[in-house]
C-alpha cells in the first residue's frame, strides 16, 4: 500500500460491501478505520459474537436525557459492517473515527444517523443525472451492484472519489456546519493512525467525505475547528434494528428503498434473479396463490428480456418486479404490495448478545420476555390472550406495564368486553423502543418497579379526573398493588373537588370497569366502590341541570356520557338501587322541554330498553316530539337520540315507525334539507338488513301489521314458535348454572 486506502462507500450498498471486502483482502491493512462514534470502540468486539446478527445499530444517548439519542444502523450488506468483521477476523486494529457522540448529541442538530444529516446536494442523484438516468437507485445498481466481482476491487472507489471531488468543487462542500467539524475530526484520527501504523491503514466512510480526507489540510486548522465544542455525557450499546427502519420511507436519512432486495443480492452466491423469483413464488404459494415452477422460469426469462431491452447489464429490481407482476400476479398490483412488504423491504429483526451493555430495566425486560415466551418481532402480529392461563395473564401484565411506561410494544387490538377473560393485542417491536426503555430506566430497575413509580408520579401530577380514573384502570390491569393506594387516594381527593358533571360522567365508566376487572383478576379494590357510588350519586343530582340549554355539539358530547353512565351503573355494587335512581333522572330528562331533543330522545330510548317505559308511553313521547309545533330540526334531533344506534325497534313496533313516517311526510320542503343530514346520519348507521326491512314496511304502508302475532314483516315469522324457542332452554339453564330449573324460562311464561 502507498498511503492510506480510502474506500468511499454508499451506506447499506451490497456492491460497496463486496468491493470493500475484496479491497481489504487485497491490501491486508493493519488498521481499519470506520465512520462511526469513537465511544463505540469498546463495543466492537461484540460484532464477532456468534449471537450478534445484523441488522443492528449502535445506540448513543445522553445519560441525563435518554430521549436525546442517535443511531448508527448496520446491515449484513453494509460496507461498514463488512469492514468491521473483516478487521476482527484478521487481527487488524478496528476503530471508529467520526465525531464523538458526546459532541454530536450536544450540538443540538437533528438525530445523527449514519454520521449525520448528510450533504444538501444529493451526490447519487447528481451522478445519475449526469449519466442520463432519472432514477439514482437504477444508476447505482448498474454501475456498482451489477459490476463484475472479478474486476479490480479498487476501481470503483477511485472512480467514486474523483466524482465526489468534482461534485464538491461544483456545488461547494454542500453540508451542514457539523459535517465540516466531523471531517476535521476524521482527519485527526487518520493522522494518528498513520503515525502508528504507517500506510497500512484503510478508511471506510461515506463517498462524500473522501475528498475531504484526501485533500490538503493542516492539523492546526482542524484543531481550530474542533476547539470549544459542547460536550455531554453519553452511553452507547448495540440494539437490534430492522430492515423496515433501514428503508428511506421510514424517514431515515441514509435509507435505501429496498433493503430486502439488497440483502438478497449480497447473500446470493450465484443466480440472484433465479433465487429471487423462487423466494417470490414461495411467498405467493404461502398466500394460497397458484404459482408453479413454470411461472418462475417464465418470470426469469421475462426479467432478462426486459433488462436487455432497457440496456441494463443484469435485471434489477424494476425488471424483476415487472416480470413478477406480469407472470405470477396476472397483471395485478395487489399481490405486489405483499411482495414489497415481506421481501423487497423485509421484516428482518436483528439480535444482540446478552453481553452488550444495557440499563437494568432492559435486562429485566429481556428476562421477562423470555420467561413468558414473548419474543420481540419486527413483523406486526396479533396476540390473543386467555387471562385464566398463568402465562397469558403474565403477558397481559407485562404489556400493560410497558404501556404505562410509554413503551408501545403492544397496542390493544379491540375494546375489552365487560367481565371478559380475553384480550387481543397487536405487537410490533420497533428499534426506537430501545430509547424508550432507556428513558423509563429512571423509574426503576425492574418493569414492575418502574411502572409502579411512574404510576404514582402520574397520579400526583394529574389534574383531570378522567386521567386519574384511566390510570387506576391501567394500574389494575397491570397488577400494580403498591401503586393502587396512591392512585385511589388521589382519585378520591379529585372526585370530591370536581363539580363538572361531564368530568364525573367521563370518569365513572373507567371506575366501573376497574371494579369489574378487580373481581375477574382477584385484585383488591378496597375503597373504590365508595368513590364510584359517590360519583354516581353526584351525577344523578347534577345531570338534569347540566343538560339544559346545550347547543348541538354539547348535546352530542353529553349523549356519549349518558350512554356510558347508563352502561356503567350495572357494573357497580347495589345496581338495583342505583338503577332506580337513574331511571328517575332519565324520566326527568325525557320530559323537560329545556333539554335538547337529542338527549330527550336518548333518555326515552334508554328507559324503553330497560323496561321502565312501555310502548304506549314511548309513542306518547314521540308524538309530542314530532308534533307540528316542534321545529323540524328539534324533531330530527329527538329521532336521532331515540332510534340512533339500532333500528330493530322500528321494525318491531310499527306504531313508532308510523309516527316517524307521518312526521317526515309533513316536514315543509324548505325545512327538509335542514333535517336530512341528521336523518341520513341516523339511518345510515343501521345494518343493511334493517334498512331493507324498514324500506319494505314503509313501501307497504301502515295498517298491515298491528301486533306481534299478525306477521307480514319480511324476514319474520307470523308469530312465536314456542317449540323452537323452548328447545334452547336447557343450554341457557346450563350457562346460567340453573340446571333442572329451565321450566322457569319457558316461552309461555313470557306471554
Amino acid at each position: 500500500m502507498t498511503g492510506p486506502l480510502l474506500l468511499g462507500v454508499r451506506h447499506h450498498g451490497p456492491g460497496s460491501a463486496r468491493a470493500v471486502r475484496a479491497a481489504l483482502e487485497a491490501a491486508r491493512p493493519r488498521a481499519v478505520l470506520v465512520e462511526g462514534p469513537p465511544e463505540g470502540d469498546a463495543l466492537l468486539d461484540l460484532a464477532a459474537d456468534e449471537a450478534m446478527r445484523p441488522p443492528v445499530a449502535l445506540l448513543a444517548h445522553v445519560v441525563d436525557d435518554p430521549a436525546r439519542s442517535a443511531f448508527w444502523p448496520m446491515a449484513e450488506f453494509s460496507p461498514e459492517w463488512v469492514a468491521i468483521r473483516w478487521g476482527l477476523e484478521h487481527g487488524a486494529q478496528v476503530r471508529f473515527i467520526d465525531l464523538p457522540a458526546s459532541h454530536s448529541l450536544a450540538v443540538g442538530e437533528e438525530a445523527v444517523e449514519e454520521g449525520g444529516p448528510g450533504p444538501r446536494v444529493d451526490p447519487l442523484g447528481s451522478l445519475a443525472e449526469a449519466a442520463g438516468y432519472d432514477d439514482p437507485e437504477r444508476w447505482w445498481e448498474d454501475v456498482v451492484e451489477h459490476r463484475d466481482a472479478a474486476a479490480d476491487p479498487r476501481a470503483p472507489f477511485a472512480a467514486l472519489g474523483e466524482a465526489m471531488a468534482v461534485l464538491r468543487e461544483t456545488y461547494g462542500d454542500g453540508g451542514h456546519a457539523v459535517d465540516l467539524v466531523r471531517e476535521a475530526y476524521m482527519r485527526t484520527q487518520l493522522r494518528s493512525a498513520v503515525r502508528e501504523f504507517g500506510d497500512q491503514v484503510a478508511v471506510v466512510c461515506g463517498a462524500w467525505h473522501v475528498p475531504a480526507l484526501a485533500g490538503k489540510s493542516t492539523a492546526a486548522g482542524d484543531r481550530a475547528l474542533l476547539k470549544g465544542l459542547p460536550k455531554v455525557k453519553t452511553e452507547l450499546t448495540w440494539v437490534p434494528w430492522t430492515h423496515r427502519r433501514l428503508a428511506r420511507r421510514s424517514g431515515y436519512g441514509a435509507g435505501i428503498d429496498s433493503p430486502g432486495w439488497y440483502g438478497h443480492l449480497f447473500s446470493a452466491p450465484d443466480r440472484p434473479v433465479e433465487r429471487w423469483m423462487t423466494k417470490v413464488a414461495g411467498l405467493l404459494r404461502g398466500e394460497d396463490r397458484q404459482v408453479s415452477s413454470a411461472h418462475v422460469i417464465e418470470a426469469v426469462r421475462l426479467a432478462g428480456t426486459l433488462a436487455a431491452m432497457r440496456g441494463r447489464p443484469l435485471p434489477g429490481l424494476a425488471e424483476t418486479t415487472d416480470a413478477v407482476r406480469a407472470v405470477m400476479c396476472e397483471g395485478s398490483d395487489v399481490p405486489l404490495g405483499l411482495i414489497r412488504e415481506r421481501l423487497v423491504v423485509g421484516e428482518v429483526l436483528g439480535e444482540v448478545p446478552d453481553a452488550a451493555p444495557a440499563v437494568p430495566l432492559q435486562r429485566d425486560l429481556v428476562r421477562t420476555q423470555r420467561s413468558l415466551r414473548l419474543r420481540p418481532e419486527a413483523l406486526e402480529r396479533e396476540l390473543d390472550l386467555d387471562l385464566r392461563k398463568d402465562t397469558d395473564a403474565g403477558r397481559s401484565r407485562l404489556l400493560h406495564r410497558l404501556l404505562l411506561l410509554g413503551i408501545g410494544w403492544g397496542e390493544p387490538a379491540r375494546s375489552r368486553s365487560t367481565g371478559t377473560f380475553r384480550e387481543s393485542w397487536r405487537l410490533r417491536w420497533e428499534p426506537e423502543l430501545a430509547v424508550r426503555v432507556a428513558e423509563a430506566g429512571v423509574w426503576g430497575t425492574t418493569v414492575q418497579g418502574a411502572a409502579t413509580a411512574k404510576a404514582e408520579s402520574d397520579a400526583v401530577a394529574a389534574t383531570a379526573l378522567g386521567a386519574i380514573t384511566s390510570l387506576a384502570e391501567l394500574c389494575l390491569l397491570a397488577e400494580l398493588p403498591d401503586a393502587l393506594p396512591v392512585v385511589m387516594r388521589t382519585l378520591a381527593d379529585r372526585a370530591a373537588l370536581d363539580t363538572d358533571v361531564a368530568h364525573l360522567a367521563q370518569a365513572l365508566p373507567a371506575l366501573a370497569r376497574t371494579l369489574r376487572y378487580g373481581d375477574v383478576r382477584g385484585t383488591t379494590t378496597a375503597g373504590l366502590a365508595e368513590v364510584a357510588a359517590g360519583l354516581a350519586e353526584r351525577i344523578c343530582v347534577g345531570l338534569p341541570p347540566a343538560c339544559a340549554g346545550l347547543d348541538g355539539d354539547g348535546a352530542a358530547e353529553m349523549r356519549t356520557h349518558l350512554d356510558a353512565v347508563h352502561a356503567a351503573l350495572g357494573l357497580l355494587p347495589d345496581p338495583d338501587r342505583l338503577r332506580e335512581r337513574w331511571a328517575g333522572v332519565l324520566g326527568r330528562l325525557a320530559s323537560r322541554d329545556t333539554v335538547p331533543g337529542l338527549l330527550r330522545g336518548r333518555a326515552a330510548r334508554l328507559l324503553l330498553d330497560d323496561g321502565r317505559m312501555d310502548g304506549e308511553d314511548a309513542a306518547r313521547h314521540m308524538g309530542l316530539a314530532l308534533s307540528p309545533g316542534t321545529p323540524p330540526a328539534d324533531a330530527a334531533a329527538w329521532i336521532e337520540g331515540f332510534v340512533g344506534g339500532g333500528g330493530m325497534l322500528l321494525v318491531h313496533d310499527e306504531r313508532l315507525l308510523g309516527l316517524v313516517d307521518g312526521w317526515l311526510t309533513r316536514v315543509a320542503p324548505d325545512a327538509f334539507t335542514d333535517v336530512l343530514p341528521l336523518l341520513r346520519r341516523t339511518f345510515a348507521a343501521y345494518e343493511a338488513g334493517v334498512r331493507r326491512t324498514l324500506g319494505e314496511l314503509v313501501r307497504r304502508g301502515p295498517g298491515v301489521r298491528t301486533g306481534p302475532g299478525d306477521g307480514g314483516v319480511p324476514g319474520f315469522g307470523a308469530g312465536l314458535d314456542a317449540a323452537r324457542a323452548d328447545a334452547v332452554l336447557p343450554l341457557v339453564a346450563l350457562l346460567l348454572g340453573r340446571q333442572g330449573s329451565h321450566d322457569l324460562y319457558r316461552s309461555d311464561s313470557f306471554a
